[in-house]
This record gives structure tokens, sequence and C-alpha cells, in this order.
């Protein structure tokens, strides 16, 4: 990537230029179509030039995406940027830096050996996230007042509360947010655009394990940083040792699941297959680095609940992209034919709406139709569907909060802030069957997520099954409830 502001250092070329076929490309997309993934956005970057960009409508280049446990890696650098200020050492307590935060007893052993590096690289002594096993709107505290398991430096456990404590930490001896902190010594150098936000806890303290959001294209920026051994542009950002450490396997992952996962460990960043790492996020937030190939590919989505679906993502890149990396045959011949369908495949990618018939004869007979429903787990007590012209709706419902709405398309997506919680959410509805009709609501704001509700009628009758995908909200759309149309 060459120059420094905005934009201009995205320098875009042809798949061939950089040796992969357009072709490629356009089965890389069939892929990630056939498995059913949620994608938003990806790039794909060879050599420091993107070959591939494209956005699924309404997702765009500027839009501000929560990147999930692709936070971490960003905390990492913060950490690495201050040691080589002198301000800390990652072979430190952690114990030493929050006095104020220690149990009046005193910490346990476990807790009073945790070194900072025992945190970077997931070593914690605890089982999982401390301020989700207490209670407490101090997040950081949990972290020292929960009861540690095991001793700290010896196995992988995932535990973003290590990350969340890192950034207090970053905060503390900055004297600066973790965003501005950043801003001065990475981000700005980088040439990003300024669209970050980062969600905080209770207490004001930055979510230093998954509250980042920004655009994917600043995301992609601070990859390429990462790759280029903390270099962007020929400028030093990060010190040489410590991002070649953070990006080198730390701790060993053999007890995990799935195939990527257990490549191993740095310092919040994974490791991959094919001597890479990666950053990587709850839904499909990605950046696979492959250092040895100059390669990188970025990723927003929302495959919550989809069995393998980051995984999927890896799929699609080994088979579909990774063979041509491995040729190094240099500038292919262009295939203008390719080239072309590719271009108009990027510029129409959408967002998938629900599979299904946008009309059934039970619609007419519904429209409008109130139904009072039993006592049910959702508190819904009332619900009525309405239908209009241009394949649009309406399921309209009361509960105890008051009355809601969620507007669809029939085909097509309908935009609105979703009720309760108050963020941007896209929707469509079609009829899976002659009596039940499918309706799905995206969440695509600072918190991604999804609401499936299947509506069925039945006689003078209807059933409303609904299922959420969701980190910590939502819990109001789960579950069933039958009701009997109203007298009229």
């Amino acid at each position: 990537m060459t120059g420094n502001n905005g934009d201009r250092d995205w320098v875009v070329v042809s798949p061939e230029t950089v040796g992969i076929p357009s072709q490629a490309v356009l089965n890389f997309i069939d892929r990630l179509e056939f498995e059913g993934l949620c994608m938003h956005g990806f790039i794909m970057l060879r050599d420091g030039k993107v070959f591939a960009e494209g956005y699924y409508a309404p997702f765009h280049a500027d839009f501000p995406h929560r990147m999930f446990s692709i936070s971490k890696s960003f905390t990492s650098v913060a950490i690495g940027l201050l040691q080589e200020e002198g301000k800390l050492s990652i072979n430190d307590r952690i114990c030493d830096y929050f006095p104020d935060k220690i149990p009046a007893g005193g910490p346990h052993p476990y807790i009073r050996e945790t070194t900072i590096r025992d945190m970077l690289r997931m070593t914690s002594p605890h089982k999982s996230t401390t301020y989700k096993l207490m209670e407490c709107d101090d997040w950081v505290k949990t972290f020292f007042h929960v009861e540690p398991v095991r001793y700290p430096g010896t196995t992988f456990v995932y535990d973003t509360s290590a990350s969340h404590v890192l950034a207090a930490l970053v905060e503390r001896l900055s004297g600066m947010s973790l965003l501005e902190y950043l801003k001065v010594r990475v981000l700005d150098k980088i040439g990003c655009t300024g669209k970050f936000r980062w969600l905080t806890d209770p207490m004001g303290v930055s979510q230093g394990g998954s509250g980042l959001i920004c655009t994917l294209r600043d995301m992609t920026r601070f990859a390429v940083m990462c790759m280029n051994n903390g270099v962007y542009n020929g400028q030093r950002i990060v010190p040489e040792e410590y991002i070649r450490e953070a990006t080198s396997k730390q701790t060993d992952t053999c007890m995990l699941y799935g195939i990527e996962e257990q490549q191993g460990y740095g310092y919040q960043f994974w490791r991959c297959r094919n001597n890479g790492f990666a950053m990587y996020g709850m839904g499909g937030q990605l950046a696979i680095c492959l250092p040895d190939f100059d390669f990188i590919l970025a990723t927003n989505a929302d495959n919550q609940g989809i069995p393998n679906g980051i995984h999927s993502v890896y799929s699609a890149l080994w088979t579909e992209i990774f063979p041509y990396l491995k040729e190094k045959k240099g500038a292919l011949k262009e295939d203008r034919a390719s080239g072309e369908k590719l271009k108009d495949r990027l510029s129409k990618l959408e967002v998938k709406v629900v599979k299904g018939s946008v009309f059934r004869e039970i619609a007419g007979e519904i429209n409008g139709k109130r139904y009072l429903m039993a006592p049910n787990q959702m508190g819904i007590s009332e619900c009525r569907l309405e239908f209009r012209e241009g394949n649009e709706g309406t399921f309209f419902y009361i509960n105890e909060t008051g009355s809601h709405r969620i507007d669809f398309g029939l085909g097509h997506m309908k935009q609105q802030n979703f009720p309760e919680i108050d963020l941007l959410s896209i929707n469509s509805a079609a009829w899976v069957s002659g009596n039940t009709l499918h309706l799905r609501s995206y969440i695509i704001d600072e918190l991604p997520a999804s609401v499936n509700i299947t509506i069925t009628f039945k006689g003078n009758t209807v059933t409303v099954a609904m299922k959420k995908i969701a980190e910590n909200a939502l819990n109001r759309y789960e579950g069933f409830a039958s009701g009997a149309a109203a007298e009229q």
C-alpha cells in the first residue's frame, strides 16, 4: 500500500495482476453462498494491493462494524507499545498494577503469580470470562475476585476478562482511553478513517476483548501493519520483536475442537494453517494473514448460530484461492470476461432474504386479524399480521413493555430500529408452507444478532415460535406462544 491519507493508499488491481484468476474469486463467493453464510463484506489483498473487495447490501465500505474479539489484537498491540515506552514489561505481575482491585484478604496465589504475558497468551488461571461469572459492574474487579482454577501460564483457556483487564491497564498507564491511545500511536499513522468507536463496561473501561467498532478497510489496514512486522508504508509503527512474538505460537491449543483453532495462539492473535495468523472475532470477523504469500483475507459477517460458519470461510479460502497462492506464478493473463463478471457480481452482493413464497391464499384470510395469546414465556399477549402493497408487511405484537412492530419485506429487505433495543435491523419474510410465515431480522448495529420467527396458522389459532441468536440481548425473543383469534 502506498500513500497515507484516507483511501489514497488503497491500491486496487485485477486478481490476475497478483496471480489469482477472477474466476477463483467468483468460486470463492459461490462457495460462501452455498454454505448459507451471512456475509457482510470481504477484502482480499496480495503484495499490498486490493484485488477483490465486496459488500453485501445494505453494508458498504464506510459501514462501522462490530469486530468482537478482533478487539483483542488491537489491545495486544497497545500493550506492546507501552512496553516499548518502558511503562510495563509483559513479565510483570498484573496484581502490581491493580492494588485497588485486590480482595481485602489478598489475592489468591494463582492470581498473585499471573503475569501480563500469561494474560496475553490466554493462560490466565480462570476457567472462563470472569465478568460473566460474577454479578458486578466492575468487570476489572471480577478478574481478581473470582476463584481461579489452575496455575497461570500452563494451559490455554479463552478468557475475555483477561483482555479486558489488559485494556484497563492501557488506560491506567497511558492516561487515555484505549482508542485515543491507539489513534495517536497507530491508527492515525496508518491512514485510518476515524470511523472508530469502542464500547465500554458499566464503569467506563473499554471492552478490550470485544468492543471495537470500525470499518472493514480500517481493520484491514491494521492487519497489513501486523503482517509487515509492525511497519506500514515504510514507517515503523510497532516494535518488530513484539509483533513477531504476538503473531507467533505462544500457547498450544490442541484441546480445541476446530482444526483452525488447533494451530496455536500468540498474544491475542490466533495461529492458522499454512504458517499464518489471524485476528478472529465472533460471527465471522476475520483477518487471515499469510505472510509467506503476502496475502490477507479480511471479512465481516454474522454467522452466529451457523455450525462451522467461520470454518466455512477458511475452507473457501483454502479450496478456491490458496492453490494459486502456492503456485507463485506472478501475474496472469487478464481474463476480461471473468473480470467483468466479477465486477458485476461484487456490485450486486446483498444479504440474502428469507427463502420462500411472497404470497399464499391464507394471507388474505388472516390479514389484520387479532389473536389473543395464552400465557407464554415471551410475554406476548396479542399479535396480528398486516400485509400491504409492494410485498410489504408488519408483525404487530404486545408484551409487558408495550406495543411493538416489525416491518418486513416479502422478497426484499426492510430497515427499521428493532423493538426494545433500538438498534438498526434489516427484516425479510416468506411463506415457507401454506400456513407458515418465516420472518427473520438481522440486527446490523453495534450488536450483530438475529431473530428468527415463524408464525403458523391453523383454523382460528396461531402459534408463534421465536429463536434469537445474540450475545447478551433479546432474551424476550426466545420461545413459543399460541393463541386464538379474537371475536369480531
